[in-house]
């Protein structure tokens, strides 16, 4: 049996540290947006705790590269990775922070085997919105003619685009805030799509085991009656070798058998006369 790589081995050991940090960044992100009147202390205890998390995923991603057996290879097909590690160290784009901490999360998630789609798509479903609703309140809420400025808004605001209702009670008036509401309305097409495939995937798997036993059962009815048949055969032959058989016709008797005609029948016959 082949022993799993020394990054194989790596990314299942780092990958509940990853999870863990992964939470602890949810919190020190949500905090000063649902608190804003928290101390200052607390502000910059939520930015080092963001920038921690970061440095741990930027870490993680340069061992996997050291361990990797393919350098070239790994950075092609980890270029959303990279990405998410390098983007987030230009200070303007603060909330990529957020959209990094997602995309490396749900792609170490997916290697784990034992995570099921369902469950993957209710944690997307989840995260989505919690951080939807957090970064557009974090935009909204200071802006002139904004009307999301509270977290039950900004909640309400992700379930209607998440689900392209759209009722226009609550809408983004900034730039930012838009970007992010396109975001969710494609995030939210994209997991009801994957949840629809899921269901008719479900479905055609049951009648494809429905129709296979189906099948099944008859391939062993034929094969039944070929035995069947077969046994009918044999016992047929093996009865017809056990009637006896008939008997041969017998001579008759050699007194009743008339005498034989020729000129020697008349001596014969006096020969055989008793005398006086």
């Amino acid at each position: 049996m082949k022993e799993p790589s020394r990054q194989l081995l790596w990314e299942r050991r780092s990958q509940t540290p990853l999870l863990v940090l992964a939470v602890a960044f949810a919190v020190a992100y949500a905090v000063p947006i649902v608190a804003p009147d928290a101390s200052a202390r607390v502000h910059g205890a939520c930015t080092y705790v963001e920038w921690t998390v970061w440095g741990a995923f930027a870490a993680d991603y340069l061992v996997r590269l050291v361990l990797s057996a393919d350098r070239g290879r790994f950075v092609r097909t980890h270029w959303l990775d990279l990405a998410a590690v390098v983007l987030p160290l230009v200070q303007p784009l603060r909330l990529l922070r957020l959209v990094a901490t997602l995309m490396l999360v749900g792609r170490r998630a997916r290697m784990a085997p034992q995570i099921q789609l369902t469950t993957y798509v209710a944690g997307a479903v989840v995260g989505l919105l919690m951080f939807g609703s957090l970064a557009v309140l974090s935009v909204e809420r200071d802006a002139p003619d904004g009307n999301i400025k509270n977290l039950g808004d900004a909640v309400w605001w992700s379930f209607t685009t998440m689900t392209t209702v759209g009722y226009g009670d609550h809408s983004p008036t900034t730039g930012l805030g838009r970007v992010l509401a396109v975001g969710l309305m494609l995030s939210g097409i994209a997991l009801l799509g994957v949840v629809t495939a899921n269901i008719a995937a479900w479905f055609i798997s049951r009648f494809e085991r429905d129709d296979q036993a189906e099948r099944l059962q008859l391939a062993a009815i034929r094969e039944l009656q070929a035995e069947v048949r077969a046994l009918r055969g044999e016992v047929a032959r093996l009865g017809g070798a056990a009637e006896p058989a008939a008997p041969p016709v017998s001579a008759p008797p050699a007194s009743t058998q008339p005498a034989a005609a020729g000129p020697g029948a008349p001596a014969q016959r006096e020969a055989t006369a008793p005398t006086p």
